[in-house]
Formats: C-alpha cells, sequence, structure tokens
C-alpha cells in the first residue's frame, strides 16, 4: 500500500506497514507499554502488567489480515507511533495503539488517532470506532474522552493465564469498551 497520509502540522508520514516493519512495531509497542523505558511516557502499564505487550507472531497476524492494517506515524523515516485498525462490518476497532514514551504529550497521539479515524471512515465506510482499554486506567480514558469517545460501561475479562497479554500485577483488571461516532 502506498503512504496513506502527511500530517503537515506534526511533519508526520503516515503509511501501512509492511512485513519488514514487523520488529520495529513490536519494540516501539513494548517500549510504550511495559518495563522501565516506558516509564518515561505516561501510556505505561509497567505498575499494572510484567510480560510482553505484543510478539512478532501477533503484529504479523494484523499485516496479514484481510480486514485490518497497522498504521506507522514516520518521522524522516524515524517510526515515531503506530496503532491497529480492524474492519468490523459498520464500525472499526482500534488497537495497538503506541506513541514512543519520550514524545509522548506533544500531540503525535492526537495526529495518529485523527488520521486512524479518517482511514476508517473514508477507506472503510466505519460509522463508528471501538476500542478497549483496561478499566483502572482513569487517566488514558479521560484522554480517549477529551476526544470524544465515549464509556458504555460495556466491560469484558482480563485473559489472566494468557501470557501473550502480559503477566497481571493486580487481581481486578478488565476492559472496557469505549465507541466514538466517526
Amino acid at each position: 500500500m502506498p503512504e496513506v497520509g502527511m500530517m503537515a502540522e506534526q511533519a508526520l508520514t503516515v503509511r501501512a506497514a509492511q512485513p519488514d516493519d514487523v520488529g520495529a512495531v513490536v519494540a516501539l509497542v513494548e517500549s510504550a507499554y511495559r518495563g522501565d523505558s516506558s516509564r518515561a511516557g505516561w501510556t505505561t502499564e509497567a505498575d499494572l502488567l510484567d510480560g510482553q505487550r505484543t510478539d512478532p507472531a501477533a503484529v504479523a497476524a494484523h499485516l496479514a489480515g484481510p480486514d485490518s492494517v497497522v498504521l506507522l506515524a514516520e518521522r524522516d523515516g524515524r517510526l515515531l507511533a503506530c496503532c491497529h485498525l480492524e474492519r468490523h462490518g459498520d464500525h472499526a476497532y482500534f488497537g495497538m495503539f503506541a506513541v514512543r514514551p519520550d514524545l509522548q504529550g506533544g500531540g503525535i497521539g492526537k495526529a495518529v488517532i485523527a488520521e486512524a479515524e479518517r482511514y476508517a471512515r473514508d477507506e472503510w465506510d466505519a460509522q463508528r470506532m471501538h476500542m478497549t482499554v483496561i478499566s483502572v486506567r482513569e487517566e488514558l480514558i479521560a484522554w480517549y474522552e477529551r476526544r470524544g469517545y465515549a464509556r458504555t460501561g460495556e466491560v469484558s475479562p482480563f485473559p489472566y493465564g494468557d501470557e501473550r497479554f502480559g503477566l497481571p500485577k493486580r487481581d481486578d483488571l478488565q476492559f472496557e469498551l469505549l465507541v466514538r461516532k466517526l
């Protein structure tokens, strides 16, 4: 797929990931959510979970899916952010959203989510964007609410015992569905 878009205000180029991007995507997502490196940003889950956030097989599966795209935001050829979109009928699912921890809070995340919403609406004719967030992540949920996402109250269990999703440090984790009309 060719370049998806250019966000002039951030001088970011957004494109669809290719198979040779898998390693860089995994490294970015891990750095944004797990371990000490994630503490440089505000999206860390290091106090909630150990272990992995994703792995090469999961990212490769996202790339291979027929109704799936991983968007990469780059500046001067450097990967700064990513997200995964998956089409589900009249809505798209937004996930695997990561911004380099040392660049969080500078507007890159806002630009990437706006481009993801544009892509879902214009390329897939999606009417809504869905996402799930760990319900105890109040600061992160508030960030999404400021971008027009609404809490639905619909929750699903955290996959305790499945190390592909991390090693929980708490026993009260669950996902909450957030939705935004596009």
